[in-house]
């Protein structure tokens, strides 16, 4: 008795599966519901924002500190490169084209040898990249004509609520006895 349950289950499933795909294939292939649906993605930010007005703070015989105190905190030290720090920044936002930054800095000892950095934004410049959101459309008015408010039904009112029979003390014996 079992097997046929389990038999007419899986044909039934094979059933609605068969169906499901049909249904798929007579789809209109010209615009599909991914072309007009997209999921929302999330500004991404990772490492450190580094613009040239920082750059042009460092300067060759700056101790490590310094330089910690300007650019931020490395994103990538290395045990075998303890004289090298990398500064990635990498920012990626949906509709806009994504950023990404490189400056490393380069140490004898504990003070700055030289840097290099890939061409960087000015601070004006990078936030000018952040309010650059994509345009919406101009939404419409949410408004609606008296002709269209009359065709909704009127509001119900609540029900008057009944006042309690028993009044409730209003002073109340004091929590801890003298």
């Amino acid at each position: 008795m079992h097997d046929s349950i389990r038999l007419r289950l899986t044909l039934l499933s094979m059933a609605l599966l068969i169906g499901s795909l049909t249904g798929c294939s007579s789809a209109p292939s010209s615009k599909t519901w991914r072309d007009t649906v997209s999921p929302y993605h999330f500004d991404r930010v990772q490492g450190n924002v580094v613009t040239r007005e920082q750059l042009a703070a460092l300067q060759p015989g700056m101790p490590r500190n310094m330089v910690k105190d300007i650019l931020g905190t490395p994103l990538l030290t290395s045990l075998f490169h303890a004289d090298r720090w990398d500064f990635v920044f990498t920012f990626r936002r949906q509709g806009a084209e994504s950023q990404s930054r490189h400056v490393t800095v380069f140490f004898k000892g504990d003070v700055v040898d030289r840097f290099e950095a890939d061409e960087l934004p000015s601070e004006a410049e990078f936030v000018a990249t952040l309010k650059s959101m994509p345009k919406i459309e101009k939404m419409p008015a949410m408004e609606a004509s008296a002709e269209k408010l009359e065709q909704f039904p009127p509001p119900v009112k609540p029900a008057a609520v009944a006042k309690p029979a028993v009044r409730a003390p209003s002073d109340y014996p004091p929590l801890e006895a003298r």
